[in-house]
């Protein structure tokens, strides 16, 4: 495990400144990527939206524009949304070979490296069948759909010597991670809590009432993958899977990832911490989704505790969720990002204040932007060259799966019970209260309308395994079934 201390944070910092299936499609294929040579990408997974894509759309236009970079295979299960891609690249001239089995792209000679920007659930195998085929990895958020796939991505990326990059915006360049070593040199004073929040307000996905029709123009087979083959119990299929738990992680782990790994990058831990508990549920509708639009987390870090809020709902309830600058909720100033409470002031973003409120300082990035530092990595050989190495992102979603599980374990509680329960911890407790207070904003009440209390879960951050009481049920949720062929090997 690749362990940060402090001061090699704050060195570092300022220096940027079951078994793998044994198919002929997961032979590896290196080449040794030059200084001067091409490095060749292979982008599986494409989006949602035959105009305008996703996220993996979103990569391919980024990553055209490095020097040195071509874009050489695509692989998406959705052939209708592939078909627009490749027609569209081959009008830039942009010559790609297509498929609809990552497993076939993955055996390809004209691939030096890979863009993984499908569902959740497929972000493990893909990277593990892809550092064993001598393919490098640059992984969307949230690196794992469970703690145990992350381990494993973690463990192939050293056993093949592949470089593997894990996407959150908190390392990218934006200036946050200048604005915490001026807390680390001890500007601030002491620091007392670090709390992460993602404000996002979003919209019911409705009730599909029966199944649904699965698109002629998907392979349900490789779109589902490790996950179960079930029916399509919602009205959209794509995007609406983060909030299934047998694809997505909630938006915990769709959007707050980005800041629960700002959270740990402030609290400057490389393990888990000693306890988890979450406070949340569904709120404002009922619809097909699973996950909880609200929620409220303790990460019982030492000496400093993180508090993580999720908030799907609007600033109020007169405010619809899509009215866009208007409609969220803000903790010092800000509704998305992480905030750092220290004696003498706080940060928020990447910028600092004193105890007044008053704007220190507002800190402009040093570090490389996340692509560029991948393609650099790959040119190096040198894992650590990378900025957000896939440790790093194992880590972080980690917390994201330790407090869904809580979740997933809890049961619905009384405010006043919840108050009971979370007493002695004071900064827990004042969040609670803001959410109460949101909650009532949108014409909630939690004596009507419960809450689910988690159990203050017990974490072993040497095994990433749980301890303690709820162990054997929360342990169970460390990993999942899989699917044959799809499984995500104990021996990568």
């Amino acid at each position: 495990m690749i362990k940060t201390s402090r001061r090699t944070f704050i060195k570092g910092s300022v220096a940027a400144a079951g078994g793998v299936v044994a198919s002929p499609w997961l032979q590896p294929h290196a080449r040794a990527v030059g200084a001067n040579d091409d490095i060749r990408i292979g982008v599986v997974g494409i989006g949602s939206n035959v105009k305008i894509g996703g996220k993996g759309k979103q990569d391919i236009r980024k990553f055209r524009k490095y020097p040195g970079v071509r874009i050489t295979a695509l692989c998406d299960p959705d052939r209708r949304i592939l078909d627009a891609q490749v027609a569209d690249c081959k009008k830039r001239n942009e010559p790609v070979e297509a498929y609809t089995d990552v497993r076939k792209l993955l055996a390809s000679k004209n691939v030096d490296a890979i863009i993984v920007t499908t569902p959740n659930h497929w972000h493990a195998l893909v990277t593990v069948w892809a550092c064993r085929a001598g393919k490098h990895v640059y992984v969307q958020k949230p690196a794992s759909h469970n703690i145990f796939e992350g381990r494993k991505m973690v463990e192939a990326a050293r056993k093949y010597n592949r470089i593997v990059q894990c996407t959150n915006n908190s390392r990218s360049a934006t200036g946050f991670r200048e604005a915490l070593i001026h807390v680390f040199k001890g500007n601030l004073g002491k620091m007392l809590c670090v709390y992460g929040l993602n404000y996002k307000p979003r919209n019911s996905i409705g009730q599909a009432g029966r199944a649904q029709p699965i698109p002629k123009s998907i392979d349900c087979e490789l779109w589902s993958g490790p996950a179960p083959k079930a029916p399509l119990m919602r009205k959209n299929l794509h995007y609406d899977w983060h909030w299934d738990w047998r694809y997505g992680n909630g938006d915990l782990g769709n959007m707050g990832i980005h800041f629960m790994d700002g959270c740990r990058m402030a609290v400057n831990e490389s393990k888990l911490p000693k306890h988890v508990m979450s406070i949340g549920g569904r709120f404002g509708y009922e619809d097909d989704g699973q996950t909880p639009n609200s929620q409220v987390i303790y990460l019982d870090y030492q000496p400093v505790p993180v508090i993580f809020e999720v908030r799907g709902l609007p600033k109020n309830k007169s405010i619809p969720a899509n009215a866009w600058g208007k409609n969220m909720d803000t903790f010092q100033g800000i509704g998305q990002g992480v905030v750092v409470l220290c004696e003498g002031g706080h940060l928020a973003k990447n910028k600092v204040f004193d105890k007044a409120g008053k704007l220190i300082k507002q800190f402009k990035p040093t570090t490389p932007e996340v692509g560029a530092n991948f393609l650099q990595a790959v040119r190096s050989g040198k894992a650590d060259d990378l900025v957000a190495d896939i440790e790093e992102g194992h880590t972080s979603a980690a917390l994201v799966h330790l407090a869904n599980i809580s979740h997933r374990l809890g049961g619905t509680a009384s405010d006043g019970g919840i108050i009971e329960r979370i007493s002695g911890r004071r900064e827990l407790a004042k969040s609670y209260e803001r959410f109460k207070t949101h909650m009532d904003a949108n014409g909630i009440d939690l004596d009507r309308t419960k809450a689910t209390l988690g159990p203050m879960l017990t974490v072993n951050a040497e095994t990433e395994r749980f301890v303690g009481d709820f162990s054997d049920k929360a342990n169970e949720l460390v990993t999942r079934k899989y699917r044959r062929p799809f499984i995500v090997p104990d021996k990568v």
